[in-house]
């Protein structure tokens, strides 16, 4: 069998968001496996069954852990740390999943670049909430290290409410105790921007509409655009709850497009979003979020024009071969 006729191996864990994709590959007779990644062992000693891949698309989601899945989460760069010291062609590698897994990391990066991001603290302790917002303006909130789809993030108008929160045990450090204390953005237009690409390259950008305080943003379970039509979720289960989130399509400035490639260049992170908020107070533009593991957003040729899953899987398959 030759490299083009190897399968491409999909290492996933979320029952539904793929879906397109491998219906996709399926459409085209792409050859690929699907690997469960909540599920799953290895051989230090030798390649097992991943020599004949490809390559290995990681899909691995840092929210698994709200579904029963932690376990998969810090075993996963062990286990793609394995596949590269091999040799093996990996898309979202050990340093992208690194990103995905730590807001942190994620700010040094935004740092190193010298691109806008909210004012942070990182804390270990939530004794040390309260001592970490000195200096920073409230609102603020406290966003677990380790997130996905906004779980465990919490909004504090005052000091005062901080404290309580810290004092009741109301703050969650999520999987490694570790969380930041950060500036709370009003979004201008009450919206934000996600900018995604495929081979660290721009492929699309969508503005997401805000309801109330929601920070599950996961595109592809928004289910309206901003005319009112309905969106077809191919990547959730059907009966997944109503956002309430309205989606459209919009490309945005060079600048902000050439600063998202760097973004992903440096973290190695070749499928993916970026997403940054305008502050309604003053106009600052905030990176804010870094994503590998991206979920397109739902029915893409009526949001952007055309289906992000064709442009992905061309993308699996030329490097592929």
């Amino acid at each position: 069998m030759s490299k083009s006729q190897q399968p491409i191996a999909i290492y996933y864990e979320h029952p539904h968001w793929f879906l397109p994709l491998f219906a996709e590959l399926e459409r085209r007779g792409t050859p690929f496996v699907k690997i469960n990644a909540a599920q799953h062992h290895f051989d230090p000693s030798q390649l097992n069954g991943e020599g004949s891949y490809s390559l290995v698309f990681n899909r691995m989601s840092p929210s698994a852990y709200r579904r029963g899945h932690g376990q998969g989460i810090f075993y996963t760069l062990y286990y793609l740390d394995h596949l590269e010291q091999r040799g093996k062609r990996i898309i979202n590698g050990q340093k992208a999943f690194r990103y995905e897994t730590s807001k942190a990391l994620q700010l040094s990066l935004l740092e190193s670049l010298r691109l806008p991001y909210p004012k942070s603290r990182v804390i270990n302790n939530p004794a040390d909430a309260v001592a970490a917002s000195q200096g920073l303006r409230f609102p603020i909130v406290v966003k677990p290290n380790i997130g996905g789809s906004g779980a465990g993030v919490a909004k504090f108008d005052t000091r005062q409410q901080l404290e309580e929160g810290a004092n009741a045990g109301k703050l969650d450090l999520g999987l490694d105790t570790t969380a930041l204390v950060q500036e709370f953005i009003p979004a201008r237009g009450n919206h934000i921007v996600r900018v995604e690409v495929v081979g660290c390259k721009f492929l699309y950008g969508i503005k997401v509409h805000l309801t109330g305080e929601t920070f599950d943003l996961c595109p592809a379970d928004i289910c309206r655009t901003t005319g009112g039509q309905d969106l077809a979720r191919a990547a959730c289960p059907v009966d997944a709850p109503k956002t309430g989130l309205r989606v459209e399509g919009y490309t945005p400035p060079d600048d902000i497009i050439h600063a998202v490639e760097r973004i992903m260049q440096e973290a190695r992170i070749e499928v993916g979003g970026v997403e940054y908020i305008i502050d309604d107070r003053d106009g600052q533009l905030y990176f804010y979020d870094i994503n590998a593991l991206s979920n397109f957003v739902a029915d893409g040729p009526k949001v952007v024009g055309f289906d992000p899953f064709v442009r992905l899987v061309d993308f699996l398959e030329k490097e592929a071969a």
